[in-house]
């Protein structure tokens, strides 16, 4: 008889409706090399980290586009590309099937980020540390990656249903982003 493979579980980071969830995946680290992940687009072309070597990189995770927070979140930080250098990608990643994210982009012209589907393979939540249990979602989170790979920003927020601290992680990537010009 074959062994179940070893599922990482976290308890107690997030709540969700005021009751603790539990995260399946690897949590990662603030100084930890960014995992390298597999997530597809709006035309379910694969799209992965290292897409985006040589540049910081703002991953705003929200568990789904059709809430309230989640579309606040997308829309802030689409609006904010605008205010970054060049070479600063932003990135949403949700479970929402592509074509329901194309969908959300149309009708509320999101279109200055990258906004990525982890549907298909689940591969960015497991090595996140960010899929629900027996929910098929993310938790809301925001990660910033520097030029290197590495993890320099990272906010699990604690509440699923609330917002992240916005300036805080644009103050994270233009601190990462500075470093590069030294």
């Amino acid at each position: 008889m074959a062994a179940e493979p070893v599922v990482n579980e976290t308890v107690g980071l997030v709540v969700a409706g005021g009751k603790p969830i539990t995260l399946i995946g690897k949590q990662v680290y603030v100084g930890e090399q960014a995992p390298d992940f597999k997530v597809v687009n709006d035309r379910f072309a694969p799209i992965t980290l290292t897409d985006f070597a040589n540049k910081t990189v703002l991953i705003s995770v929200v568990p789904s586009l059709d809430t309230g927070v989640c579309s606040l979140q997308t829309k802030r930080f689409n609006e904010e590309v605008a205010n970054l250098p060049e070479d600063v990608a932003i990135l949403t990643i949700s479970n929402d099937l592509p074509f329901a994210q194309k969908r959300f982009c149309s009708t509320e012209g999101v279109e200055s980020l990258k906004v990525l589907s982890d549907s298909v393979w689940r591969d960015f939540g497991a090595k996140y540390g960010l899929m629900i249990k027996d929910m098929g979602l993310l938790s809301r989170a925001i990660f910033v990656i520097d030029n290197t790979g590495k993890i320099s920003y990272k906010e699990l927020v604690a509440d699923i249903s609330t917002h992240p601290d916005y300036d805080a992680a644009l103050n994270a990537v233009k601190e990462a982003n500075s470093l590069l010009t030294k």
